[in-house]
């Protein structure tokens, strides 16, 4: 990586040009190329978060006149719950379920940690909602 960076920095092109963009875009993202290169877990796009979000593009017309901002705003943490705990290969039926069943029995939900129990990633959600 490091001759691949050196390389663009050395390289004497006009800035307008394609190769110029291209070096252009590579140096101001140094940081995060190697960050992603170094890490095999990380993704170089963000396709799946795209695909996950076509289904709020398809609602978009069916929820252009939610009764409230709110009633919207409680629409998008739903379908997002929902996407994530798809990714994440769990029954999003059970896992809604699961929700409904256990949260109002938590003592308090202003906690940060109450709620971060119950992500889709949690080992004791998997488990459950599998």
């Amino acid at each position: 990586m490091d001759e691949f960076f050196d390389w663009c920095r050395e390289q004497s092109v006009l800035p307008g040009s394609k190769l110029g963009t291209a070096l252009e875009y590579s140096l101001k993202y140094e940081t995060t190329f190697r960050t992603v290169l170094s890490d095999g877990d990380l993704v170089l796009s963000n396709n799946v978060a795209e695909r996950a979000m076509k289904t709020l593009v398809m609602g978009r017309k069916n929820w252009l006149f939610s009764q409230s901002f709110e009633g919207a705003k409680s629409t998008a943490i739903i379908l997002s719950l929902l996407e994530t705990a798809k990714r994440h290969e769990l029954d999003t039926e059970k896992y809604m379920t699961y929700l409904l069943d256990n949260l109002p029995n938590e003592e308090t939900l202003a906690k940060k940690e109450v709620l971060e129990a119950y992500l889709p990633w949690e080992k004791k959600i998997k488990r459950a909602c599998k």
